[in-house]
């Protein structure tokens, strides 16, 4: 089994859309509208195959996104190495973006970084592979 896709809901699909593609190489389906239902979405797939799914009806609510909260937390994205998680990260702090937790290795070996896309999400940039902690 694996996973089929991970969804969110956000208030600026273009915007969102264009992050993803822009930072993370994302292609993107055409928008798909239901006047009916008052939904949209686009669908974004990565280079595994991955797919995130983007959404936006009419009455949605945005509370604060907390650090500490039930649900929804991150989206990991890995990267090829240590070096494209610090390049990336730099390239998305000059850019504007929030880094939430700068480049380092994490107690579970992996190196990482953490960066809030254009509705305050974390997007965990990890590195491929588990690596020694020195």
């Amino acid at each position: 089994m694996r996973i089929g896709h991970v969804a969110m809901y956000v208030n600026d699909m273009e915007r969102e859309r264009d992050f993803f593609v822009k930072y993370f190489g994302a292609k993107t389906s055409s928008k798909y509208s239901n006047f009916q239902t008052n939904f949209s979405n686009y669908w974004l797939t990565f280079d595994n195959n991955t797919e995130l799914e983007i959404m936006q009806r009419e009455g949605m609510i945005d509370p604060p996104k907390g650090a500490y909260r039930t649900g929804y937390h991150h989206i990991a994205i890995t990267v090829m190495d240590r070096k494209e998680v610090d390049d990336l990260t730099r390239r998305l702090e000059k850019d504007g973006y929030q880094v939430a937790k700068g480049a380092r290795m994490t107690g579970d070996k992996r190196y990482e970084s953490v960066v809030l896309d254009p509705e305050g999400n974390e997007i965990e940039i990890i590195a491929e592979g588990i690596f020694d902690v020195k």
